[in-house]
């Protein structure tokens, strides 16, 4: 067998190539990595919510706004109106913190409230 002679430049391409494979190899790997969380929104209290232990409020707000709306068959979304009723909730935990958000909701926005 014929040993093949290759010059520097080849042994740089040829690194580069290998280096740029590994980098794409890892990058691919990093997606399947994360962990999945679970989060039973029902023991939130509000002092979590508002200081984002668990995610960020607006997140959690939407999240509320959809599983009320869906209870009541409700598919509109009024963004204004979220976006009030989320800064009523910061409001309302920032005075009563041990209380479970979804509590806080019932309370500030049961029907005829």
């Amino acid at each position: 067998m014929r040993a093949v002679k290759t010059n520097a430049r080849d042994d740089i391409m040829i690194r580069q190539k290998l280096l740029v494979a590994a980098a794409a190899s890892l990058l691919l790997a990093v997606p399947a990595a994360r962990a999945q969380v679970q989060v039973e929104v029902a023991k939130i209290t509000c002092d979590q919510f508002i200081l984002f232990k668990v995610a960020d409020p607006r997140d959690i707000a939407i999240w509320l706004s959809g599983y009320y709306h869906g209870k009541i068959g409700s598919t509109v979304l009024d963004t204004q109106t979220l976006k009030d009723d989320e800064q009523k909730l910061n409001s309302y935990c920032r005075q009563h913190g041990a209380q479970p958000v979804m509590q806080a909701v019932e309370t500030l926005f049961a029907p005829g409230k």
